[in-house]
């Protein structure tokens, strides 16, 4: 809440509260009758199913601008996994539900980054979020501008090698979409920006990474000295061995760019995707 609220404007929302439950209020799970799910009292009465449906898809409709969203965990309308599905008969549940106001949400904005509370105390999948929100956010400004294909092209040629870093497979099927010369602008962006979003989902790995950051060391193979060379090479492979962070052989990256100055390189959102002060490269 803190750190990151220096760089995002927090909105909040409780649907409960919203569809008139009050607090305190009466425990309501999610209940599988039939085909249908209910969301009620233990004892089956009240079922406010609907309403938070259609409050969900109400929020949908007018937070089209935001970059994020994180939900509660566990909560039977805003958990967005594993969510207790109670039987009929009161024996047992299942975990495969689904928060209503949450599934409203991310059914109405299927592009937009979402993460619930608890898996944010995990920091590969808390770095993995905040990315995908300042990524998203950049590609809300750029909608802004109004969206032609030059401006598509040079947006994906700086995010090229952090989808590398997460998804080769995708990285070049980015590249190849950018090439289809048959669609319109329009269905081009809506293909663009779904393929990278669930391509950012995937967390990245040290592999991944490391092939990420060996290919940043091929633009210096002209410019560094053996001595050079080899330290780069010894810390690119000391972070695939998870003896240090990747924010050292980024350092050293940066601190190369900086006395060999390469345009292409230095626009790659990669080397910094999010400020450098939210540390979340320091653990992993």
């Amino acid at each position: 809440m803190d750190e990151l609220g220096k760089y995002v404007e927090y909105q909040t929302f409780c649907p409960e509260m919203a569809i008139g439950l009050g607090t305190p209020r009466p425990t309501i799970r999610q209940v599988k009758h039939g085909d249908t799910i209910k969301v009620c009292r233990p004892d089956g009465s009240n079922d406010v199913f609907q309403q938070l449906q259609d409050y969900g898809n109400t929020i949908a409709a007018s937070t089209q601008a935001m970059s994020g969203f994180i939900f509660c965990a566990k909560s039977p309308s805003c958990g967005i996994e594993r969510i207790k599905v109670y039987h009929e008969d009161g024996k047992g549940a299942d975990h495969d539900g689904i928060g209503v106001f949450a599934k409203a949400i991310m059914d109405n904005n299927p592009n937009l980054p979402v993460e619930d509370s608890g898996r944010l105390n995990d920091a590969s999948l808390k770095e993995n979020f905040v990315l995908r929100v300042f990524t998203y956010h950049k590609w809300l400004e750029l909608l802004k501008t109004g969206l032609n294909k030059h401006k598509l092209i040079t947006f994906h040629s700086q995010h090229k090698y952090l989808v590398m870093s997460h998804h080769p497979v995708a990285y070049k099927a980015l590249g190849k979409l950018l090439g289809e010369s048959t669609l319109s602008i329009e269905e081009l962006q809506q293909l663009y920006i779904s393929q990278l979003m669930q391509a950012l989902k995937k967390v990245a790995t040290r592999k991944s990474h490391t092939n990420t950051l060996q290919h940043l060391q091929g633009y210096f193979k002209r410019d560094l000295d053996s001595e050079k060379k080899r330290e780069l090479t010894e810390k690119i492979e000391e972070y695939r061995q998870g003896l240090i962070p990747l924010l050292v052989p980024l350092t050293l990256i940066s601190h190369y760019l900086r006395e060999f100055p390469n345009q292409y390189i230095a626009s790659q959102i990669y080397l910094s995707p999010y400020p450098n002060d939210l540390r979340l490269r320091y653990s992993f």
